[in-house]
C-alpha cells in the first residue's frame, strides 16, 4: 500500500505542476502568449515632406494660400500672334521717341504745365518700356525686324521736327512741343485701339487699353494748354 500512495501522490504533483502553467496562461490578465511576429506594414506618403508648398495668391479680396508643390502645375505657353510681335516692335520705339522728347521740356519750356506732363511722359513710358522689352524676351523674340521703317509709324515725328524743337525755348518751344506730342499720343492711341481688336496676348491686351485710356486723357490735356 505504501508503494501504490507513493506513486499515486506522484502522479498528482506532476498534474499540478503542469497544470498551474497552463492556468496562467489561460487567465485573462496572464502574460501573453508568444507568437510569431507578423510584418508591420509601413504607411505610404505622397511626395516628400521636405517639399516646400507652393504660394497661391487668392482672388481679390482673399488670402493667400500654401498649397502642395505636386499639386500645382505650371503655367502654359502664352497665347500671342502676329499682331502682338509688330505691336510690341513698333511702341518701343514710339515710347522711345516720346521719351526723347519730353527730355528735352525741363531745360526748354516756360510752362509749368508743359515741365509736368513731360515729367508724367517719363514716370510712365520709361517703366512700360521695360515692360515691352521684357515681352519678347519672355518669348525669345527680337526687338525688332531689319528693314522697318519706324517713321512711317502712326504719330512718330521726323528727324527735322525733332531738331526744331531742340532748337526752340521758352513759348516757342511749349507751342510745339504740344502740337508734336499731341500727334504723337494720337498715333500711340491709333495702334493700341487696332491691337484690342486683333491681339491674343491678354497682358498686351490689358496695356493697349490703358495706352488708349491714358493717352487720351493726357491729348485732352495738351490741347487745354494751347
Amino acid at each position: 500500500m505504501t508503494g501504490r500512495r507513493g506513486r499515486i501522490l506522484l502522479a498528482v504533483t506532476v498534474a499540478a505542476a503542469v497544470a498551474v502553467p497552463v492556468g496562467l496562461a489561460l487567465r485573462p490578465d496572464g502574460p501573453p502568449t508568444p507568437t510569431a511576429s507578423a510584418p508591420t506594414a509601413t504607411p505610404t506618403t505622397t511626395g516628400s515632406p521636405d517639399t516646400p508648398g507652393v504660394i497661391v495668391p487668392g482672388r481679390p479680396g482673399e488670402p493667400a494660400v500654401t498649397r502642395p508643390a505636386q499639386e500645382v502645375r505650371a503655367p502654359g505657353t502664352p497665347r500671342y500672334n502676329t499682331p502682338d510681335v509688330w505691336f510690341v516692335r513698333m511702341m518701343i520705339p514710339h515710347h522711345q521717341q516720346a521719351l526723347q522728347m519730353a527730355e528735352l521740356a525741363p531745360d526748354r519750356a516756360a510752362s509749368a504745365q508743359v515741365k509736368a506732363i513731360a515729367a508724367r511722359i517719363r514716370g510712365t513710358q520709361g517703366p512700360e518700356l521695360g515692360l515691352l522689352r521684357g515681352w519678347l524676351d519672355a518669348r525669345g523674340l527680337a526687338a525688332g525686324e531689319p528693314g522697318h521703317d519706324h517713321g512711317r509709324m502712326p504719330g512718330m515725328q521726323s528727324p527735322e521736327a525733332l531738331r526744331q524743337l531742340d532748337a526752340a525755348r521758352g513759348a516757342a518751344f511749349d507751342r510745339l512741343f504740344v502740337q508734336l506730342m499731341t500727334a504723337h499720343h494720337t498715333g500711340a492711341v491709333t495702334m493700341a485701339t487696332e491691337l484690342l481688336s486683333a491681339g491674343a496676348d491678354q497682358q498686351l491686351n490689358e496695356f493697349a487699353n490703358a495706352v488708349a485710356t491714358e493717352q487720351t486723357v493726357e491729348i485732352a490735356r495738351l490741347r487745354a494748354l494751347l
